[in-house]
């Protein structure tokens, strides 16, 4: 991603307000071992316990990420395209086992047959056959590329089915028991949308939503529902996506210049989508292979367009005709979204500078402890939990030029600027203290039973280094922070597991794979106490293990 020259001034100006209040990263450690080819682990393992792992926790924290980066003499550019490389932590009646298995997708298979990369993807471009004479890879050049199914972003279910996920048309359905490679699903086989996140939601009813692309007749964002399985059908073993439909349709405000998105928010009754300045130049995208440049340098961020929040009703597909408008930003996760007395309140991890995405090359990634690690940290943005909240209410009635919101917890603003036209300004959802943790990223929260409802607290990562080095809790009415960190072990986005017959929103525990670029085999568990943010043990498990993306967790019956 790059920024318009037009307006690389902005990345120094609203993009390092943030920051300059940030502590400012010194003598940082290298962390380059965590970004290394790591062995698969097929056959499940014990671990070590220390300390005490709840007897009630009965299933798997299922994890997903990059694991393998090169084949051959290829190696891969960016962090995003490393292989999948699939973990379970089994956790049984206070015991622990670990396995790990690559995803065997086409991209893994025929780059392992040829022992080169002959699958392009984010920030990678495969390279014309070398054994073709110099016509033949020249005239590959106007292929177009074969889309990769390396989905090493998330584990998603549909139907009661696990798949892994990341955001082109194609995810593949997984055994979470054994992390077997089933087959691989095409969402344009399905629904007409040619990509999806790797970030749906699920309704109370057992209903998955996600997005995906598609054009054709303009750039459209399309809400998709798919249905919950039916109760009394035998469950056969094979992909189920019957029923899957585009419920709304949104078209790109810039349709030459569409938004990269990476998930979306869902309230009970809303969806909203963010178009943010984060543009997919779709010009050059048809041009890319042409030119020789990988799908990242096709992205730019581009802050002279605002934010817009398109917001939909998810039962009736009806987009509001109200246009919510703010100043750019760019989201990756959202944290939780719920209506109060007539507004919509919005919860995410934002920053000022998306041009970020890029940053994260293995190159920079892997820097040597000094100077040049300590200059890469301290450029980066730093994302902050914001809150903004949309009036539900607009109307040729609603009054101009004042505040709407009501809500009194809440310092975010709505105002009225013309016939359907709301502008809005966001509250800061922390206070100093959490500048001091770097920002945050990868939100959890007890999504099982606060999901789109009022909600108290929320789980992430700190990141006073270029990866997550701390773990927080945050109570998002007094902004109070509880923190786990310790130096030179680096958690994974925290996973919250509720305890059985919870009565409060924070019964439970909050579960992180720890790895260390310090010592090698030196893996663990961590399981802390929800409430109080202390650890009650940990596993430990003699395999190394690279920094990974997201995970979900199993729950056995």
């Amino acid at each position: 991603i790059h920024s318009s020259s037009k307006f690389q001034s902005y990345k120094n100006g609203l993009g390092n307000k943030t920051l300059e209040r940030c502590p400012q990263g010194k003598d940082l450690e290298s962390v380059a071992p965590l970004l290394h080819t790591m062995e698969e682990t097929p056959n499940a393992i014990p671990t070590t316990i220390k300390g005490t792992i709840p007897s009630w926790i009965n299933g798997s924290f299922l994890r997903n990420g990059p694991g393998k980066f090169e084949f051959g003499e290829d190696r891969y550019t960016h962090w995003f395209d490393g292989m999948a490389l699939m973990h379970r932590f089994h956790i049984c009646e206070g015991n622990v086992t670990y396995s790990s298995r690559f995803l065997r997708s086409d991209s893994f298979v025929q780059n392992s047959e040829r022992n080169r990369i002959v699958v392009s993807e984010f920030g990678t471009l495969a390279m014309p056959d070398p054994c073709k004479n110099i016509f033949a890879r020249f005239f590959s050049r106007f292929q177009i590329p074969k889309t990769t199914d390396n989905a090493s972003v998330n584990f998603v279910k549909y139907k009661g089915d696990y798949y892994v996920s990341t955001e082109t048309n194609y995810m593949r359905r997984i055994d979470p028991q054994s992390l077997e490679t089933k087959e691989k699903v095409d969402w344009s086989q399905f629904i007409a949308v040619n990509s999806a996140t790797a970030h749906p939601h699920y309704d109370r009813e057992g209903a998955s939503y996600n997005m995906g692309n598609s054009y054709g007749k303009g750039f459209f964002y399309n809400i998709i529902r798919v249905p919950p399985p039916k109760e009394k059908e035998a469950k056969e073993d094979t992909v189920d996506l019957s029923g899957a439909e585009v419920i709304c349709s949104i078209r790109a405000s810039e349709p030459r210049k569409p938004s990269y998105y990476h998930s979306f928010v869902m309230s009970e009754n809303y969806i909203v989508f963010i178009e943010q300045p984060i543009k997919l130049d779709l010009m050059r995208f048809m041009l890319y292979r042409i030119l020789g440049k990988s799908f990242h340098q096709v992205m730019s961020w581009e802050p002279q367009y605002e934010t817009i929040f398109h917001l939909v009703n998810r039962h009736t597909g009806k987009e509001s005709e109200v246009r919510y408008r703010a100043a750019p930003m760019f989201t990756l996760h959202q944290i939780n979204a719920f209506e109060n007395d007539g507004f919509l309140v919005m919860d995410m991890c934002c920053g000022d500078d998306g041009a970020v995405i890029a940053d994260f090359t293995l190159e920079n990634l892997r820097k040597g402890p000094g100077k040049e690690l300590d200059e890469f940290y301290n450029a980066l943005c730093r994302n902050l939990p914001r809150r903004y909240v949309l009036p539900l209410s607009v109307d040729q009635h609603t009054p101009l030029d004042q505040n709407l919101v009501t809500l009194h917890y809440c310092a975010a603003t709505a105002t009225m600027t013309g016939p359907g036209e709301v502008y809005l300004t966001h509250e800061e959802l922390h206070n100093d203290e959490l500048l001091q943790y770097g920002g945050l990223e990868f939100p959890q929260i007890n999504y099982a039973h606060y999901n789109g409802r009022n909600y108290r607290y929320f789980y992430s990562c700190g990141f006073g280094h270029v990866f997550a080095d701390s773990l927080l809790k945050m109570d998002v009415h007094t902004k109070e922070l509880k923190v786990w960190r310790h130096p030179g072990l680096f958690p994974s986005e925290p996973v919250f597991v509720a305890a059985p017959n919870a009565t409060e929103e924070d019964d439970g525990v909050v579960m992180s794979v720890i790895i260390t670029p310090r010592e090698e085999k030196s893996t663990f568990l961590l399981v802390l106490d929800a409430k109080t943010f202390t650890e009650l043990g940990r596993a430990e498990v003699p395999v190394n293990i690279p920094y990974g993306t997201h995970g979900v967790f199993n729950e056995m019956g």
